[in-house]
């Protein structure tokens, strides 16, 4: 299956913190089952200098990117708005680390 790096902005107008925080319940519970199946392969919050969540960077694994758009028109960051810009790019994983804090 091809695999895409998703590169997603949130907005930058002064409610876009608070709408991703009322956001991010539902995010987390719509990719779990994703997450389980493999379909996500890495996925995790853009931040600002001060530590702030201004958008996601997201590894995926779907047979094409019709697939992958139809993730993106139910996931509820984009649903919500919380995602304002969305780049889309081919990918191809080459070597996985495991996590230096994983216990």
């Amino acid at each position: 299956m091809p695999q895409f790096l998703v590169i997603a902005h949130d907005g930058t107008d002064p409610e876009a913190p608070a709408r991703r925080q009322a956001a991010r319940p539902a995010h987390l519970a719509f990719i779990r089952p994703m997450v389980e199946r493999g379909e996500i392969v890495a996925g995790g919050a853009i931040l600002d200098e001060a530590g702030v969540m201004t958008g996601s960077a997201v590894i995926v694994d779907f047979p094409d990117r019709a697939a992958l758009d139809a993730w993106l028109a139910r996931d509820p960051y984009v649903v919500q708005g919380v995602w304002q810009r969305i780049e889309v790019r081919p990918f191809r994983l080459a070597a996985l680390t495991p996590r230096r804090d994983a216990t």
